[in-house]
């Protein structure tokens, strides 16, 4: 390995980098990250809270699923709408399908009104699109889009350890931070490399240039000005030459036949952190938890909504937020993957809260030593993140 960085970390890490040294990006729905105050939460409109306080009939509910044991179904319900005496299910503005997304047209039916006014809103504050009329469409197209992102096991090839992944997750992180990435670059490259683990043939040697190439190619999809492959190596301390760059990255490209596509979590935490009208100090904490994933080799089995939600919800609970409406409204949004989709989440939150605890006693602590900043409010340095059993008592 290159002697620069890829086990001894820290050095590459550069905390003291200003807010507007973040180069403009790309204003699309896919690369919408902008500076420092792009990522505060959403002010609290009261218009827009009116269907929630004016209406105290209306609530959100959680029970059992008629169809499977799996998972728990959430329900809008209105007092004025009967139940079926038969078997006691909702009638309407259930969230959840047997079928999951595959299995439905729209999900325009079942959400509730309000819930998918509040996203429409929330899309349209985060510059995600440039047109109100078709945010419904593009939040329909992120929830059918992403169940191409997770994958079916946590199998990495022979030779690669869950251990050695996330030393070099640790390693791209503190590029990505030198290099003065957009955080969607971070995580699309994070997923070409776990797709690239699967897809392509690759010698623990060349793991690190492997990492470099995803990295350069998300760079390429989505940020407006572009490193010299030749600085790509001095990084690398030389290790590799800038022909197997090229050869690499032409590898990679053709064994995931250029589908780069990818909506990452980072745009579902922010939607679902602007309907649960969260402090900025728990999007913070929430930003920090779902970095600490991308280390997490068993998190790459879930859905980006999923973690997500996860994400925020251990977040509210750690910092100790007082449950709301809308806080209820955006779980009950993370959970309408699928069936079971509650289970999935509770455990991504043990996940999270066990890698939080050791965060601080890791080899792999760029991420938290780049929470622990002012700019993020010292959130991983948070008093309730060191105490593991504290965090899953709270999400039990």
């Amino acid at each position: 390995m290159a002697r620069t960085g890829f086990c001894d970390s820290q050095p590459l890490l550069d905390l003291h980098k200003k807010a507007d040294e973040r180069r403009a990006p790309l204003r699309t729905w896919a690369n919408a990250c902008g500076p420092i105050d792009r990522w505060q939460p959403v002010g609290t409109d009261e218009s827009r809270m009116a269907p929630v306080k004016m209406e105290p009939e209306r609530r959100w509910e959680r029970r059992l699923s008629m169809q499977t044991s799996e998972g728990i179904i959430m329900g809008f319900h209105e007092d004025s709408r009967t139940r079926s005496a038969a078997d006691g299910c909702m009638e309407e503005h259930v969230l959840l399908h047997p079928l999951g997304l595959q299995g439905l047209h729209s999900l325009q039916a079942l959400v509730p009104t309000f819930l998918r006014h509040e996203v429409e809103m929330a899309l349209e504050k985060l510059d995600l699109i440039w047109d109100k009329t078709c945010a419904w469409d593009m939040f329909l197209d992120m929830m059918r889009t992403q169940t191409r992102s997770s994958f079916p096991n946590t199998d990495l090839p022979r030779h690669f350890t869950d251990a050695t992944r996330a030393v070099l997750v640790d390693w791209l992180i503190q590029i990505h931070e030198i290099m003065h990435f957009q955080e969607e670059t971070l995580y699309l490259a994070i997923h070409l490399l776990n797709r690239s683990l699967r897809q392509i043939k690759v010698t623990t040697a060349n793991l690190q240039l492997l990492g470099m190439v995803c990295l350069f190619v998300a760079a390429k999809k989505e940020e407006c000005l572009l490193p010299e492959v030749s600085g790509l190596c001095y990084l690398m301390d030389h290790t590799y030459t800038k022909h197997q760059l090229l050869r690499m990255e032409r590898k990679v490209l053709c064994g995931l036949k250029f589908d780069l596509s990818y909506c990452p979590p980072l745009h579902f935490l922010l939607l679902l952190a602007s309907v649960a009208r969260c402090s900025t100090k728990v999007v913070w904490m929430a930003r920090y938890l779902l970095e600490l994933s991308l280390l997490e080799g068993q998190c790459v089995v879930f859905l980006p909504m999923q973690l997500a939600g996860a994400a925020l919800c251990l977040s509210r609970q750690v910092l100790q937020e007082p449950p709301t409406p809308e806080g209820e409204a955006a779980w009950c949004l993370a959970s309408s993957v699928h069936v079971g989709s509650e289970t999935a989440l509770l455990r991504i939150m043990h996940i999270l809260a066990s890698a939080a605890a050791k965060a601080h006693t890791r080899e792999t602590c760029a991420s938290f030593i780049k929470f622990s900043s002012p700019e993020t409010m010292h959130v991983s340095r948070h008093p309730g993140l060191k105490d593991a059993s504290g965090l899953l008592g709270i999400c039990t």
